[in-house]
């Protein structure tokens, strides 16, 4: 059993190292032609940052397999004769808090290196040292706090019931939901400064636009993001009556009104098209499958890891694992969401017009270094949204070599 585990995840390591080759190979080779959409400066820096981050991924591919492979052979047996507490919920909760915590503390190099090695060489990361010291301080509380009390709880269920893999789906939907909700008004203010948009005249055109969509929101905000990196996003947070629009202060500083506006109305068409549910039912039905597959691992694997079946066992071997289903996946839910993308980007262009979308697009892709260009294996695999060159074309956009666009 643990052979084949063993060469499931090599299988995933093995396309995911080839797709990263094949990108590194595509965008070396479109880097010496002409630039397309980006100006040539960026068009140049922002292959150099694909190739850069794709060549990290190589690297922590294959830490994550070490890592994988440590676990599964002495690593969870380990930890299992090291928690030795009468009481079954605790130590269940202890062993995946420990897992958690050994799997943070060795990919922080890889972190560290992302933000304050590429992301500071290519001119994203803002941050500082102490900044990021205390982002990891404060996640690091939230997650012992309240994942602490989340893993409590299912282990509880698994504990109690026979079919506790479907009361766990609940319970887990439950709680992804209830922090989507919470997350623009209690989780974003601990990290970042959210203030009311000061343009009134900004503010009255978005208001209008969630009006025309008939959308309901709790204000309209920017938020500090250039304290930490340069890139541009905006997006709309919240369940009901918490939802929220939020701007970073970057994208404002960057888009002219229109460019904004156009923007924002992308976003309202996932709002319109109920994108948005249909993202939430998606969701739930692959949390469902996982909690079905984890939820009925052979007694053998445990057996073959030296550790009991226990609550806390099968947490932690569902966190190892999902990645593998979520993997699998992703093409299914990629090919979704990139014709969710296309429709959303017709309704924004209504909203203005597709001359602003497409121009705010292409600014988007500028200044965050977004190269334009990607392999259709790395499109197959990963991407949620259509390449530029393909969403401008939908637009009705042209572009040559050396060219932003001819209208």
């Amino acid at each position: 059993m643990l052979e084949l585990l063993t060469l499931f995840y090599i299988m995933y390591l093995l396309i995911r190292m080839y797709a990263a080759l094949m990108e590194i190979g595509f965008v070396t080779k479109a880097r010496d032609l002409k630039a397309v959409i980006l100006s040539p400066a960026n068009y140049l820096k922002a292959a150099s940052y694909k190739i850069a981050t794709q060549k990290l991924s190589l690297v922590s591919s294959l830490f994550d397999f070490v890592l994988f492979f440590g676990w599964i052979t002495f690593g969870f047996s380990m930890l299992n004769s090291v928690l030795n507490f009468e009481n079954e919920a605790l130590r269940s909760v202890l062993f995946v808090m420990s897992f958690v915590a050994v799997n943070y503390l060795l990919s922080l190099p890889f972190d560290l290196y992302q933000t304050f090695g590429l992301d500071k060489k290519f001119g994203f990361s803002t941050i500082d040292l102490k900044t990021f010291i205390l982002d990891q301080i404060k996640s690091s509380l939230m997650f012992f706090l309240f994942g602490g009390a989340f893993f409590w709880v299912m282990s509880i269920l698994i504990m109690t019931y026979a079919y506790w893999w479907f009361y766990g789906f609940l319970f887990s939907f439950a709680v992804i939901l209830f922090i989507n909700m919470i997350y623009p008004i209690v989780i974003v203010p601990l990290f970042n400064k959210l203030t009311p948009l000061e343009d009134e005249s900004l503010k009255s055109s978005i208001e209008t636009l969630l009006h025309k969509a008939g959308l309901k929101s709790s204000g309209v905000f920017s938020l500090d993001a250039s304290k930490r990196d340069n890139r541009l996003n905006a997006y709309f947070g919240g369940l009901g009556s918490s939802k929220r629009v939020v701007l970073f202060d970057t994208l404002i500083a960057k888009l002219e009104k229109h460019e904004l506006l156009a923007v924002l109305g992308h976003e309202l068409g996932h709002f319109k098209h109920k994108d948005i549910l249909k993202n939430i039912a998606s969701s739930a039905l692959m949390l469902l499958l996982m909690f079905g597959l984890f939820g009925n691992l052979p007694q053998e694997l445990f057996k073959s890891l030296h550790v009991n079946k226990s609550a806390g066992s099968v947490m932690t071997l569902f966190l190892l694992l999902s990645p593998l289903v979520s993997f699998a996946l992703m093409p299914l839910f990629g090919l979704l969401s990139r014709y969710n993308e296309y429709r959303a980007d017709e309704y924004g262009s209504e909203c203005e017009s597709r001359e602003s979308l497409a121009s705010a697009l292409v600014k988007l892709a500028d200044e965050n270094k977004s190269f334009p260009l990607s392999h259709p294996l790395s499109i197959a695999l990963y991407f949620t949204h259509p390449p530029l060159t393909e969403r401008l074309k939908k637009l009705g956009m042209s572009f040559n070599e050396g060219e932003a666009l001819a209208h």
